[in-house]
């Protein structure tokens, strides 16, 4: 199974916000969305961070609740980790656990094509082995 998979389920929309948004702001976004991370984009859509709610946290705690008026770039996380739909899921948790993220990026031709969470892989690899278990269930039962 591999990240293509995972995008043909939860799509491939990203939600992103520009470099000079407020951290106020970009907090809204999240909350709006019910999502732990989003996507810092510039005007031609190319990536410029990621901003998640572990940033917010350590902005806050840093530098109080006046770096809310701060923008995302301020703050965001500028070392993109990224992997391709082709890369399998396996990997991708590799990946997310070597990297300490929750978030990474998929990126095909040089472009950003989704944006994956740890919850979507445990969500996948949950309904994997439940596939399985009733696989296996079905052929104990018919033997």
């Amino acid at each position: 199974m591999n990240v293509a998979a995972i995008l043909a389920q939860k799509g491939r929309d990203v939600i992103t916000i520009a470099p000079h948004t407020t951290l106020a702001e970009a907090t809204h976004v999240l909350a709006e969305h019910r999502i732990g991370a989003v996507v810092v984009a510039d005007r031609d859509g190319d990536v410029a961070g990621v901003f998640s709610e572990r940033d917010l946290a350590r902005a806050i705690s840093r530098d109080g609740a006046a770096v809310l008026d701060q923008p995302v770039s301020s703050v965001m996380t500028r070392a993109l980790v990224t992997a391709s739909s082709t890369t399998h899921i396996d990997t991708l948790m590799e990946l997310m656990t070597e990297k300490r993220v929750r978030h990474i990026i998929i990126m095909d031709d040089g472009r950003m094509s989704g944006f994956v969470s740890i919850g979507d892989v445990v969500k996948r690899k949950i309904e994997s082995v439940q596939a399985e278990a009733g696989a296996l269930k079905a052929y104990i039962e018919t033997a």
